[in-house]
């Protein structure tokens, strides 16, 4: 048993939230989001934000009363069975390792600001990040959660800062009339399809849930605060770059510049790299434990079963390391672009997202319904923005459900021996 002066509390797991969601994107999709939709990113924010919070909430509540590391794969297990369960979870430690990396090659954005490296020399740090992955997660993610308290609070004064800093001129005033009849409801769903990438990291915490002091006490203010302390960073980012445009190839960095005279290159790089190791951190956690949790029910070979003395499953985490490793290679030898799979890597977590909430309509009380059914709305809204894009979590649940019915038939049919 983990002893209780080694797990977090609500404000680590807000901070530990709060960094996995901001992580990478937060000086990133606001401008992409600005890309697809100008001005009507705020809006596509600001719905974002609303949303995720019954989601949230929703998450919270399964995770507090059915702790588990498989998090929504167990929840989706004890509504509609193991293989519904088993899929979920195989979706998405199929895609992580695809996501993760994506994550890792997005931090270098940060780092081609602050200096001019050769290609072969990023893929090096690439996979120096890795060694430094292994190191933090290896004596569990408590460690971590201290140091991405600090991470959140700097983000966060930075942003503040910068609106403190804004002229009386430069506030945008929209024109309410002239603004509803521009605005375009397609692109705004397609820029939520995109921005919902930001807050992929909300079931992450539902994997650690056994890492929390009282999960019944502090996951969902955990969520809660997280989730509304990145919305409001992300709106504010994007309203700070519609009112400085700017043609740096980071938006952020130029509005930095703007503001505050200088040296943005450099605070918003150290930010977005250390962002970026936050996020790709808080995933690497959760798939080994996932993994870990797969092992143990049979789905997954029993060599990842075994944890260290820190109860972190470090064979699973080994080879998680190893997968991102080949990933990262293998985009550095191809010349691939992982950032394209972006969208795609949204459309399985759109899928994981929804299974969890219709699980919620079986497993929690029913006072809960009106947030599930509004947790539900908002994952349809995001599959309808992202169309096409969803066949790849579509392509994965054809491939893996079947396999694991078919493993599942195999199991129960075994001899069993005394």
């Amino acid at each position: 048993m983990i002893n209780q002066s080694h797990k977090i509390g609500r404000l680590q797991g807000a901070a530990l939230l709060a960094t996995t969601l901001l992580g990478t994107s937060v000086f990133i999709l606001p401008q992409l989001t600005i890309d697809i939709a100008n001005s009507g990113a705020l809006i596509a924010w600001l719905g974002l934000t609303l949303a995720i919070i019954p989601v949230a909430i929703v998450f919270g509540q399964l995770a507090s009363q059915f702790s588990h590391a498989a998090g929504p794969a167990f929840f989706v297990e004890k509504a509609f069975g193991i293989v519904a369960g088993r899929t979920i979870g195989m979706i998405f430690l199929l895609v992580v390792p695809l996501g993760a990396p994506a994550a890792i090659l997005m931090t270098f954005h940060f780092v081609e600001s602050l200096v001019l490296i050769s290609p072969v020399m990023q893929w090096l740090m690439q996979l120096s990040l890795l060694l430094i992955l292994l190191l933090l997660n290896y004596r569990g993610i408590q460690v971590s959660a201290k140091l991405q308290l600090g991470l959140t609070l700097t983000i966060v004064a930075v942003v503040i800062i910068l609106l403190g800093n804004t002229q009386a001129n430069h506030v945008v005033i929209f024109d309410t009339a002239t603004y509803l009849s521009t605005l375009d409801i397609d692109l705004v769903l397609v820029a939520s399809g995109v921005a919902f990438w930001s807050f992929l990291g909300v079931e992450t915490m539902a994997h650690l849930a056994s890492d929390f002091k009282d999960p019944k006490k502090d996951l969902v203010p955990a969520l809660l605060i997280g989730c509304i302390i990145v919305g409001l960073i992300y709106i504010a980012c994007t309203y700070l770059q519609l009112i400085y445009p700017n043609t740096n190839a980071l938006a952020m960095i130029g509005v930095f510049d703007q503001l505050l005279g200088g040296f943005g290159a450099q605070v918003i790089g150290v930010i977005g790299i250390a962002g970026g190791i936050a996020t790709v951190n808080v995933y690497t956690a959760s798939l080994a434990r996932l993994a870990w949790s797969l092992s143990n029910d049979g789905v997954l070979p029993a060599y990842f079963k075994t944890v260290n003395r820190h109860n972190v499953p470090v064979r699973a985490l080994n080879i998680i390391l190893m997968v991102m490793a080949g990933v990262i290679t293998l985009t550095f030898l191809t010349g691939a672009h992982l950032e394209d799979l972006i969208t795609w890597v949204n459309g399985v977590f759109v899928i994981i997202y929804l299974a969890s909430m219709l699980a919620a309509i079986k497993l929690l009380d029913k006072k809960q319904r009106p947030l599930i059914f509004l947790g539900c709305l908002f994952c349809l809204a995001l599959m309808w923005g992202l169309g096409w894009q969803m066949g790849y979590a579509l392509l994965l649940i054809l491939i893996t459900a079947p396999l694991l019915y078919w493993q599942h038939l195999k199991q129960q049919t075994m001899p069993t021996y005394c």
